[in-house]
């Protein structure tokens, strides 16, 4: 996708009994997308089967929570996040998400799997003002580096101050 589309400010929605499903290989292409992730990004499946995942990735989307979950899932731990994504035409969409390494025989991981739920409307409320913060330190550098340095520490800190680890927060929250 082209990183020129503007963004709508439209929110699409899929229903609480579905499930968006992909699978990346180890450098984060898609490999597989179930039929709920090609509709709710409103791509066919030819545009997404070799792309990097990122290519629903939400300008609005801290780059610091990706980091955290790709350093998280590298250790082969799962891990579940708040995430917002972009479709193709620029309309965007919130998911709570479940990702995790797929491992081979030998315990090496061989790419991931993440499901994604709808997420919770009250983790939102709480999510939301949190990534605004994180974005407004990112917005402050100019490389991904740069940013995600910056704002990992403040989300971090956040974390400490609240006395919850990441995990602690998030299943919190969805409470």
């Amino acid at each position: 996708m082209s990183r020129d589309v503007s963004l709508t400010g439209n929110e699409q929605f899929f229903d609480e009994n579905e499930l968006i499903v992909s699978k990346t290989d180890t450098k984060g292409r898609i490999t597989y997308a179930n039929k709920v992730f090609l509709r709710v990004a409103q791509y066919a499946e030819a545009e997404l089967l070799g792309k990097p995942h990122s290519i629903i990735r939400h300008p609005e989307m801290p780059r610091c929570v990706f980091k955290f979950l790709w350093d998280r899932i590298a250790e082969k731990h799962e891990v579940f996040a708040y995430v917002i994504n972009r479709c193709k035409n620029g309309d965007h969409y919130w998911v709570f998400a479940h990702v995790t390494p797929t491992l081979d025989p030998n315990g090496r991981i061989t790419g991931y799997h993440s499901s994604r739920r709808v997420p919770n409307s009250n983790a939102l409320e709480i999510i939301k003002p949190l990534y605004k913060e994180l974005l407004a330190i990112e917005q402050k550098h100019r490389t991904s580096r740069e940013q995600w340095q910056a704002s990992l520490p403040v989300l971090v800190g956040k974390l400490e101050s609240m006395g919850f680890s990441y995990d602690e927060l998030i299943f919190k929250i969805c409470a």
